[in-house]
């Protein structure tokens, strides 16, 4: 009796069905000369989907075009794989043009839940951003802040007199916040770091940690005379007068880490350098 062989189309050395198994990836830059090269190579050996469509957003730049990516992508249900073309690249794996869709199936994704902020202006304007990294507070002039805070409802600190304060997430936790000798925070920990910039009273506040469930209230005392700022990653609203903040319950973005560089280890190596 005859049988039939079943026919497979190959690509390369690779059937068919397995080149379409292979996710398909956009390469962004973030406009710097080495950015641009590395997107022109890379998508000439592995080929540009649309970002719309892509499985994979490839991100070439450095931390901060990562952190822009992140955002662009948030609730897309994409992931986002960074690669160092930028100075420190403290989030980012390193550039190589080699072998990237298997470092990419073999990377390990975590899950990215930004801060939702929320500001009333002294002119009654209501602006909403979101951060990854963190939502500080600043002041605007000569003279120190003065800032009531509240947790959950509840006030905390009547008043706090700092050139700034911030909260920011685990992934913003060795950014701006550890300048500022806040914690450093595991990627998965359930806590957000509550961090005072040069506070002035009370002197010996050192911040506080917080459940990634918590409403943090921001009032701004004697605004008119102390004018704030408040910022979420880059984006800036002036003359705040009330801010608040919390992790969001429905957005996500989702970053790929290569195993041997992961996201863990380089927070244990942060906390050990010297």
């Amino acid at each position: 009796m005859l049988t039939r062989r079943r026919r497979t189309c190959c690509v390369g050395n690779r059937p068919l069905h397995q080149q379409r198994l292979r996710k398909t990836l956009a390469f962004v830059s973030s406009g710097t000369a080495d950015a641009d090269e590395a997107a022109a190579q890379l998508s000439g050996a592995y080929g540009q989907a649309g970002v719309a469509d892509a499985d994979v957003v490839v991100a070439l730049g450095g931390d901060g075009f990562l952190l822009q990516t992140l955002r662009d992508t948030m609730g897309s249900g994409q992931q986002v794989y960074g690669m160092n073309r930028g100075t420190v690249g403290f989030l980012m794996n390193e550039y190589r043009l080699e072998g990237l869709p298997e470092r990419i199936a073999a990377a390990h994704a975590e899950t990215i839940r930004p801060l939702e902020m929320d500001t009333l202006s002294s002119d009654g304007a209501t602006r909403k951003a979101l951060a990854v990294n963190e939502v500080s507070l600043f002041r605007q002039s000569y003279q120190a802040a003065k800032i009531r805070i509240s947790i959950d409802g509840k006030v905390r600190l009547d008043e706090l007199i700092c050139d700034g304060v911030m909260v920011a997430t685990p992934a913003g936790s060795t950014a701006y916040n550890l300048s500022a000798h806040g914690p450093i925070l595991p990627l998965d920990a359930p806590l957000l770091a509550l961090t005072a910039v040069s506070p002035f009273r009370p002197r010996r506040w050192r911040g506080a940690l917080l459940s990634n469930r918590s409403a943090v209230r921001f009032d701004i005392l004697e605004g008119a005379k102390r004018p704030v700022n408040a910022v979420a990653d880059h984006t800036e609203i002036k003359s705040v007068v009330c801010v608040t903040v919390q992790e969001s319950t429905s957005l996500t973005a989702t970053v790929l880490f290569d195993p041997d560089h992961s996201w863990d280890e380089r927070i244990l190596a942060e906390q050990f350098r010297y």
